[in-house]
């Protein structure tokens, strides 16, 4: 049984066609409450910044989809198409925080022209704000019709890489998880750094350079892991697991920063989305490290060489390997072996 080529299936095509649709549906609604509002407002007064950086997250959330869409369908990797619906409610939720945080920067002051502070800007934006979670919703519903689909279409593909034995397969797919897990575990980071930044710090405060400081470790801990867990390097693993346990507890003081009263009014207008993120990070990081564990205790169980070499059809230990599988298809010969990490 052929494995389908990249984008060679109409559910290939759908999946990515309505994650397309929907990133230019929902970028529009939010460029034109973003010109609406610059119109009235100062962006430079600080309760007012939501709105651009409202427009900035959902770009970068945008596209970090449509990345991970084309990277699951080129490596048929079915747990990140489930991480990618997973990711999508989170994007309506995200959608949904935004229409109360926008409402809560516009209602309160006086704004300009002809536009006063009876909530006239509001009622004009509040449209475009509610289609955006509501397009959302339905290209949702339409991915897991086109997942379900791809489900059986790349059921197959993992058989390639570590053949018919339930324990490598069971080892290989906490390995997938463990990788698609550090790349959610980047956009949330990032997430919160880009409000903590923009939103919400001075650039002249502490912390503002801890927030700073913080991205090279947190980027240097999502590559260290996915260098340790996919080339089964112990010691590196150990570093990163035990950072991990550190970046929880800074997800835990900023959550307490959020809501303390010595600290809270800093982010009134953005404490909403800010939790989300934080708690979003801590929930990730806390998975990323217990699965972390488990894929820890598989070391040196004969699965490295599916990991680091699973697309190297023309080597001849790969080709042995093939051969060796083949016993279990009554002696057929297997197709070439893929990734899908």
């Amino acid at each position: 049984m052929a494995v389908e080529r990249f984008l060679g299936t109409r559910a290939q095509r759908s999946f990515m066609a309505t994650i397309l649709v929907q990133t230019v549906a929902v970028l529009v609604m939010v460029a034109i409450v973003f010109r609406l509002v610059e119109d009235h407002v100062d962006f430079n007064a600080s309760r007012y910044k939501t709105i651009p950086c409202y427009l900035a997250l959902f770009a970068l959330a945008e596209i970090f989809e449509i990345l991970l869409a084309l990277d699951a369908l080129r490596l048929r990797n079915v747990i990140q198409l489930a991480g990618i619906l997973l990711f999508h409610a989170a994007l309506i939720v995200f959608a949904a925080l935004q229409i109360h945080e926008t409402k809560a920067a516009l209602t309160d002051d006086a704004c300009s022209g002809d536009v006063n502070c009876n909530g006239v800007l509001w009622r004009r934006v509040e449209p475009y704000l509610i289609v955006a979670p509501c397009i959302i919703g339905v290209s949702w519903l339409a991915l897991m019709f086109f997942v379900r689909e791809l489900y059986y279409e790349f059921g197959w593909a993992i058989f390639h890489v570590v053949g018919a034995n339930p324990k490598m397969k069971t080892m290989y797919q906490f390995y997938q998880v463990m990788i698609c897990l550090l790349k959610f575990n980047f956009f949330c980071f990032a997430g919160v750094s880009m409000q903590m930044l923009i939103l919400v710090l001075a650039s002249s405060s502490a912390e503002f350079g801890i927030t700073i400081a913080a991205v090279p470790i947190v980027l240097f801990l999502l590559v260290a892991c996915a260098i340790a867990v996919q080339r089964e390097i112990k010691w590196l693993m150990s570093i990163s697991l035990v950072l991990m346990l550190g970046a929880e507890a800074y997800c835990i003081y900023k959550l307490i920063r959020f809501y303390e009263p010595s600290s809270s009014w800093q982010y009134l207008s953005t404490r909403a989305t800010l939790t989300f993120f934080t708690v979003a990070s801590f929930l990730l990081l806390f998975a990323t490290f217990a699965v972390g564990l488990r894929c820890f205790a598989d070391f040196d169980k004969g699965l490295q060489y599916s990991k680091v070499y699973g697309s190297g059809e023309t080597s001849t230990e790969g080709m042995n390997m093939g051969e060796r599988q083949s016993s279990y298809l009554g002696g057929s010969r297997m197709q070439p072996r893929i990734s899908i990490e």
